[in-house]
C-alpha cells in the first residue's frame, strides 16, 4: 500500500505509513544494567523473544508495545500504529457509528458532528462542478441523510486560529530583544511539518513553532467543550469527525495533547480526507449533483446568508496574509491594504516586507514544500534566518494541494484541476477575523466564562522533542 501522507514526511527516513506486513525494527525492549555482560536473544518457536546469557539463564523478553503517539518515532516501529491508525480513521469508521446509532438504545447512542474544511469543500466542488459553497451545502443535506445530526465548517475555527496567531506574534515580537528565540515565529496548522520538527530537529526549531492550535482542533474545543455543554451532553457522547484535505490530520487527530483524560475521549474522534468523502457518495451511489442542498449549521459556520465566507490570504489558511496585516497595524500604526508578494526560489517560497523610514521592519515568508522546509531549517539553526514569520506548510502548493484531496480523473491534467480548486476556494466572499460577530460572541460567552488558563488550554498547545528507545538507550531527537 503507497503512502498517502505528506511529502514531508515521505521525502525523510520518516515515512509514516507502513504495511501491516512489516515488522517493527524494535520488537522487543531490552533493559541494559550496569555491569552486566553483553546477551543474546534468542527468538522462541512460539514468536517470543529470550534473552540469553553467558552463563546459559534465559528470561523472556517483553514485547514493545508502540502507540499512535510513537508514530514517526523511526522508519519502522510504527507498523502497528499505522494499522491501528488507518481503521480507526476512515470512513468506514463513520459509517459504522451511523449503523450503530440505528441499532442502539437512544442514550447509548452517539450525537454525529461532523466538521468540513474549505479545503475539502473547494475540492469536491471542483469534482462535482459546483461552487464551493454549494458544495457545501449539499454535503451537509449528504451527512444528515445519513444520520449525522450536525455539520459545521472548520473555517469559523481558523477565525480562532487567526485571531490568536495574531496576538501571539504581537506578544513574541514585543519580547524579541529579552528572548533570542520568540522570533520567527513558525506556524503550527500543519501536521506533516510538526511531526517533522518533533522527531527531527527537536529543541533546535520547536521554540519557535507558534502554540496556536489548528483550526481541526481549534474545532475539537468547541464542539467537546462548548457545544456539549450546550447541548448536555458529555463529551464521550459526541462522535466528532473532520473531514479535511490532508491524511497528516489523522495523526494529529490522534496526539495525546489533544486526548481528554477525564472525559476517556478525543477532540476529533475521525478524520476522513475529501477523497473519502468522494467514495463515501460512490458506496452510496449518489453525487453531490443529484442532492438538494441545505442550509449550513450557523452554530459553527462562517456563513453570509447561505453562502459560505473565506479568510483572505493563502489556500492554507492566510496565516501569513493576516498576522502581517495586523502586526503592521499594532505594532507600527500601518495600515496594509494589500500585500505584494516576491517570489524566490520558486513559487512555493514567497515573502513579504513592511519597510518605514527605508528600513524593512516586518520580513514574513511562506514556505511550502518539503525542500523549502529544508532550507528554512538550516537557516535558523546557522541564526541566518531574516524571517520574523514564517507560514510553513508540508505540501508543495499548500493545503489545497493536500494528499487527501480528490484525486485527478483520467485524462485530467493534475495542474489544471489544482487551479480549478483555487479558483473556486477564492471566488467565496472574504473576511476579516475581527468581524466575525459569532466568534466575537464566543469569546465573551465561552472563554470568559471558563476561565483565562482553561481559555489557554481551549485554544493552545504544545509540542514536544521526542524521545524514542532503541536497544535499551533513550535517543532524542
Amino acid at each position: 500500500m503507497a503512502s498517502h501522507f505528506s511529502g514531508v514526511l515521505q521525502l525523510t527516513d520518516l515515512d509514516d505509513f507502513i504495511t501491516p506486513s512489516q515488522e517493527c525494527v524494535k520488537p522487543v525492549k531490552v533493559e541494559k544494567k550496569q555491569g552486566k555482560s553483553v546477551a543474546k536473544i534468542q527468538i522462541e518457536d512460539d514468536g517470543s523473544y529470550v534473552q540469553v546469557s553467558q552463563d546459559g539463564g534465559k528470561q523472556k523478553l517483553e514485547k514493545a508495545k508502540i502507540t499512535l503517539n510513537d508514530c514517526l518515532a523511526c522508519s519502522g516501529c510504527i507498523t502497528s500504529a499505522e494499522s491501528v491508525l488507518i481503521t480507526q480513521q476512515s470512513h468506514e469508521e463513520l459509517f459504522k457509528v451511523l449503523r450503530n446509532n440505528k441499532v442502539e438504545k437512544l442514550a447509548e447512542q452517539k450525537i454525529v458532528v461532523v466538521s468540513v474544511s474549505p479545503q475539502s469543500r473547494a475540492s469536491l466542488a471542483a469534482q462535482y462542478d459546483l461552487s464551493s459553497s454549494e458544495a457545501g451545502r449539499r454535503l451537509t443535506a449528504f451527512f444528515k441523510g445519513l444520520g449525522v445530526h450536525h455539520v459545521f465548517d472548520t473555517g469559523f475555527s481558523r477565525t480562532f486560529s487567526l485571531l490568536e496567531s495574531q496576538r501571539e506574534f504581537v506578544e513574541r515580537f514585543q519580547r524579541k530583544e529579552q528572548d533570542s528565540k520568540s522570533l520567527p515565529m513558525l506556524t503550527s496548522a500543519c501536521p506533516g511539518w510538526i511531526c517533522y520538527a518533533e522527531k527531527t530537529h527537536g529543541d533546535y526549531i520547536l521554540p519557535y513553532i507558534s502554540h496556536t492550535r489548528s483550526p481541526q482542533q481549534m474545532m475539537g474545543s468547541l464542539v467537546k467543550d462548548y457545544f456539549a455543554r450546550q447541548q448536555g451532553l458529555s463529551p464521550q457522547q459526541i462522535y466528532h469527525v473532520a473531514v479535511m484535505p490532508c491524511f497528516d490530520k489523522k495523526l494529529e487527530a490522534s496526539r495525546s495533547d489533544f486526548y481528554m483524560g477525564e472525559a476517556e475521549t478525543r477532540e476529533v474522534d475521525c478524520v476522513i480526507t475529501s477523497g473519502e468523502v468522494q467514495r463515501m457518495l460512490e458506496e452510496e451511489n449518489m453525487s453531490l449533483n443529484d442532492l438538494e442542498p441545505a442550509a449550513p449549521d450557523t452554530l459553527f459556520s462562517s456563513v453570509c446568508g447561505e453562502d459560505f465566507v473565506r479568510h483572505s490570504g493563502s489556500g492554507s489558511g492566510g496565516y501569513l496574509h493576516h498576522v502581517f496585516t495586523y502586526a503592521a497595524k499594532q505594532l507600527f500604526g500601518e495600515e496594509v491594504k494589500e500585500l505584494t508578494y516576491k517570489t524566490l526560489k520558486n513559487k512555493d517560497f514567497q515573502e513579504v516586507r513592511l519597510e518605514k523610514d527605508g528600513v524593512v521592519v516586518l520580513c514574513f515568508a511562506s514556505t511550502y514544500g518539503f525542500r523549502n522546509i529544508q532550507n528554512l531549517v538550516q537557516k535558523l539553526k546557522r541564526g541566518k534566518s531574516p524571517y520574523h514569520f514564517v507560514e510553513v506548510m508540508a505540501c508543495p502548493s499548500g493545503c489545497l494541494n493536500g494528499g487527501g484531496q480528490v484525486k485527478p480523473s483520467a485524462g485530467q491534467n493534475p495542474k489544471e484541476l489544482l487551479q480549478k480548486v483555487e479558483e473556486l476556494y477564492k471566488a467565496e466572499h472574504s473576511q476579516l477575523p475581527e468581524d466575525d460577530a459569532g466568534v466575537a460572541e464566543l469569546y465573551q460567552s465561552w472563554l470568559h466564562s471558563v476561565g483565562e488558563e482553561r481559555a489557554k488550554e481551549l485554544l493552545h498547545t504544545q509540542y514536544h522533542t521526542v524521545e524514542k528507545m532503541t536497544n535499551g538507550l533513550t535517543m532524542k531527537w
